[in-house]
């Protein structure tokens, strides 16, 4: 890539030239030249004259067709062009090639994205020659189409125009190794891969590999981005990256992108609570969500380099609510308090791309719709911009179509977002304006059904069938789609599928899903639910292969950890399973189900410590949380000195679990088995050490209280056997506490409690299991009945020796 750049590419990125630039372009002779006039036709929006002026229609034009491909006889047009035409210098003839590239993709966006309506015909700019093998137009599209499949992905059928695409293919993609002189084509390379992309059913490897090039590339032309232009222009590439990166499963890298063009903007974007009415009716101002955005110092001054605002009548109009409850907006008690500063259209733009992150990265629930009302609320208060308040309305529409108050209002909002394709008040040029950091949707994804209807009785093509599957959910229609893409549809096997899985028909569904991810391997949501197939199937290996290519795909993916550790444990790999747990926390500290399978697997490898670190963090997440297994097993492992999984005594967590029970009993107290583990770790009262034996006894009398406090243990002997046995232990226990009190009182009362228990219990013996003829006890309670009688005079006789102590 050439180290000096053409002088109008900056204004060529920006969509318009200051005045600077003008004036410079006169003393350079720019204006004069053959591409000074392609680059006043772009730079005004006319792209269909520069793909209509005679000079064009001379590159493209030749006697005979010798490729048989669409794109070979354009791109081989274009080099003899490159490589042997005298009419221009070598530089100048690359300057025309890259402006016609940047207007077919301009104008190609304008025919699927923005409208207005494009009234051009290939055959007006394209060679006849070209169009003696297709009957009608419509050949020649589908001809195209197939050329912009790539990775087994069916591509949108009901696209416009799409040999526009095509032809800034072959310039921006195919032939960009021939544009030397023009610094900035990786960016224009970029920009066509994500609207290719766009068009595609799922990920294309292809595309996502020549974006990582071009950013990369990009990134290193370090003269776009220097001054106040370059400050500008930064934020819109860093936007731009970010939105690759999301659509390419890349969460960490597209936030850092973010991240750098907020940080560059110097805005402060907070929500926030402010005082303030959401209802007619309503009396005292409650607290309200909202977007509070602050700018950190005057940092873009120089207006003149940032889109000027689109007057308002020209944008799509944000409508009313019209409910007879529900305010249009809040109604703030202090509105100086959060007044926003008047924001540029890149500062727009960052607002609107972390409002997008946030919408990717967070799930589905009450309070992710109030966070994202919140920011359309904040974007749509500044109506400045088409592809800003396209996006923002876009948003607020989905959104508002679950609430009964407002789907009213979305309905109509969806009708106005779809008439705006047709309407010609608005030009091309205003609403290209910052349009590729915004990801606009397009036209057809705010008219699919009503597109579909139209369309399904014509031409067939494996999309249109694929799309008739869905609809009716018949699998015959995705098997049609199949034969007709020559077994090259990914689409048609993942849909396929997905209804042989929701039928629960598992076998055949891991058919279709290897037969899908074989064409195209970056299909995120097919992995898992292959995956999720082969769990079902009880084929684990699979579904550890599977699940393993979801983590590769998109590391944050927390779910798909989870479940490739469940694999993992099911294949016997214990220390696979805790090492994939460990990286499914790190993507969501919240789910306690993570959670819950990590301690089983931490208890399963002997990582003790870390088993004591995720019960805590259990009892953070479920307040009544409980494991007596899991407590069994480390209570076990601390007072025998097991050594864990790195070969430490496990007898110095010791003080770390003492710790956690004290918080499990905390808040559960009902337990008697936990309360018995808690004493087992204080010696069980056999310790040499008098504080611990008298925390034992706490913890084994709170037990015992536990115990015939439970239902049913008095009406079966072999549970009444064993609550006596617990309370002849018990009994014991307080022998020994006794003998180390300092006041002879309080080791009567130690004293005095065990042996009340004790006749509680032979009080129930005799109730209970007494012969009624005879008044004798059952013969399978004699060993227990007299244990009990002789402790009893024990603890009367210590009682009285200490009395006399008094």
């Amino acid at each position: 890539m050439s180290g000096m750049k053409w002088t109008p590419e900056l204004a060529v990125l920006r969509g318009f030239p200051i005045d600077a630039e003008r004036q410079q372009w006169k003393q350079e002779g720019v204006a004069g030249s053959e591409s000074g006039s392609f680059l006043h036709l772009l730079l005004e929006g006319n792209y269909e004259a520069i793909l209509l002026n005679s000079f064009t229609q001379n590159i493209f034009n030749s006697t005979k067709m010798t490729e048989g491909k669409i794109d070979s006889y354009l791109e081989k047009q274009i080099l003899t062009f490159l490589d042997f035409s005298s009419d221009l210098d070598k530089t100048q003839r690359q300057q025309l090639i890259f402006l016609i590239g940047v207007s077919s993709l301009q104008l190609f966006v304008q025919s699927n994205w923005t409208g207005p309506l494009v009234d051009l015909h290939p055959q007006q700019f394209l060679p006849s020659v070209l169009f003696q093998q297709f009957s009608e137009v419509k050949g020649l599209d589908a001809a195209v189409l197939s050329l912009l499949l790539l990775d087994g992905e069916s591509i949108y059928s009901l696209i416009s125009k799409p040999v526009l695409l095509l032809l800034a293919r072959v310039i921006l993609v195919n032939l960009r190794h021939k544009l030397t002189a023009i610094q900035s084509l990786p960016w224009w390379t970029l920009r066509c891969a994500g609207v290719h992309q766009q068009l595609l059913e799922e990920r294309s490897p292809q595309l996502s590999a020549l974006a990582q090039g071009c950013m990369d590339q990009v990134m290193k032309l370090e003269n776009l981005f220097v001054g106040d232009s370059g400050r500008y222009l930064s934020i819109q590439f860093h936007l731009e990256c970010a939105y690759i990166f999301l659509y390419y499963y890349e969460y960490k890298k597209a936030k850092d992108q973010f991240s750098i063009a907020k940080d560059i903007s110097k805005l402060q974007i907070d929500l926030t609570g402010a005082l303030g009415k959401r209802t007619r009716f309503q009396e005292n101002d409650v607290a309200q969500l909202i977007l509070d955005v602050r700018r950190e110092g005057d940092v873009f001054s120089d207006c003149e380099l940032s889109p000027a605002p689109t007057p308002q009548e020209h944008l799509t109009r944000n409508l009313e609510l019209n409910d007879d409850t529900v305010l249009n907006e809040i109604k703030l008690a202090d509105c100086e308090q959060f007044q926003m500063p008047s924001l540029c259209a890149e500062e727009l733009a960052v607002i609107l791309g972390i409002c997008t992150n946030l919408q990717k990265n967070n799930p589905v629930h009450k309070l992710t719709e109030e966070e994202l009302l919140a920011f359309t609320s904040c974007l749509l208060s500044q109506p400045k911009f088409w592809a800003i308040q396209t996006s923002a309305l876009m948003l607020r529409t989905k959104l508002e179509r679950g609430s009964t108050r407002r789907v009213e209002r979305a309905m109509r909002q969806m009708q106005a977002l779809a008439d705006q394709f047709e309407d010609k008040t608005t030009s091309v040029l205003e609403r290209l304006k910052i349009f590729y950091c915004c990801q606009v949707p397009p036209h057809w994804a705010i008219q699919a059904e009503e597109i579909l209807r139209q369309e399904l009785e014509k031409k067939e093509t494996p999309s249109l069938y694929c799309l008739l599957g869905d609809v009716l959910r018949d699998h015959s229609y995705y098997d049609k789609a199949w034969e007709l893409s020559q077994h090259r549809s990914a689409r048609a096997q993942r849909s396929k599928g997905l209804l042989h899985l929701r039928n629960k028909e598992f076998n055949e569904c891991v058919e279709c899903f290897e037969l899908s991810v074989k064409i195209n391997p970056m299909q995120l949501g097919v992995w898992f639910s292959l995956g999720c197939a082969y769990l079902a199937l009880e084929d684990y290996a699979g579904s550890a292969k599977a699940f393993q290519r979801c983590v590769t795909l998109e590391p944050d993916n927390a779910e798909a950890w989870n479940n490739l550790s469940t694999s993992y444990i099911r294949l016997k790999q214990k220390v696979k399973a805790f090492r994939t747990l460990q990286e499914a926390l790190k993507c969501n500290y919240e789910h306690w189900q993570i959670w819950e399978n990590y301690i089983l697997t931490c208890t399963d490898v002997g990582e003790f410590s870390e088993a004591i670190k995720a019960y805590h963090r259990l009892l953070d997440l479920r307040d009544k949380y409980k494991d007596v297994q899991v407590l069994k097993i480390l209570v076990r492992a601390v007072i025998d000195g097991l050594t864990d999984r790195s070969g430490g005594v496990t007898t110095s967590l010791r003080g770390n679990l003492q710790e956690l029970f004290g918080r499990v009993t905390s808040r559960v107290t009902n337990d008697g088995e936990i309360w018995r583990l808690y004493a087992q770790l204080y010696g069980n009262g056999q310790s040499d050490r008098p504080d611990d034996n008298e925390k034992a006894f706490q913890y084994l009398s709170k037990a015992y209280k536990c115990d015939i406090q439970s239902s049913c243990w008095e009406k079966d002997i072999a549970s009444f056997k064993e609550v006596v046995q617990r309370a002849l232990g018990l009994a014991h226990v307080a022998v020994r506490c006794s003998e180390n009190k300092a006041h002879p009182q309080e080791a009567v009362r130690v004293l005095s409690s065990a042996r009340l228990n004790l006749r509680g219990l032979l009080s129930k013996a005799k109730q209970l299991f007494a012969d009624v003829a005879s008044g004798e006890i059952s013969r399978e309670l004699a060993d227990e009945v007299a244990a009990m009688d002789a402790l009893v005079m024990e603890l009367q006789e210590l009682s009285n020796q200490l009395r006399d102590q008094y």
